[in-house]
């Protein structure tokens, strides 16, 4: 078991996180923007709320007890992927918008700005969480050095 097995877990889980952070403040960037990408027609399509899935760093359960078994440290975090977030678009009624269909309705993200600032204080208090482990371990390893003064 290395000592900074507890450094590099918390390292891990800060770098997702912020990862995290950023996508959000993506979806928040472009909550209006409706030319964002073509479609398979040419049209151009709104912007598609992007979600972080993150997962263990071990694949399964019994990969993750040996770890900790063997190792003593089960390991830290990884994102395995981006996703596109398929609820449909919104529909607003705007007829003077250079984007509006011929009914006179707009194709906006389904971007919630609301639940994005939600998901934005969850990853920013994890992302404190994890500094605050950090810094616990360092000073434990501090006190460690200064023990053998």
């Amino acid at each position: 078991m290395s000592i900074f097995h507890a450094l590099e877990s918390s390292a891990s889980a800060l770098t997702a996180q912020r990862l995290r952070m950023d996508v959000i403040s993506s979806n928040i960037a472009n909550a209006q923007s409706t030319r964002a990408t073509v479609n398979e027609n040419g049209d151009y399509e709104p912007y598609r709320r992007k979600m972080v899935t993150m997962q263990s760093e071990s694949a399964n359960f019994k990969s993750l007890l040996n770890r900790a078994k063997n190792s003593g440290q089960p390991g830290g975090v990884k994102v395995t992927d981006i996703t596109e977030d398929e609820t449909p678009f919104k529909f607003v009624y705007n007829p003077s918008h250079p984007d509006a269909n011929e009914n006179g309705y707009v194709q906006l993200p389904n971007v919630e700005p609301l639940k994005e600032m939600v998901d934005l204080m969850s990853a920013t208090r994890s992302y404190e969480a994890n500094i605050t482990a950090l810094n616990a371990s360092k000073s434990m390893l501090m006190k460690a050095l200064e023990i053998g003064k």
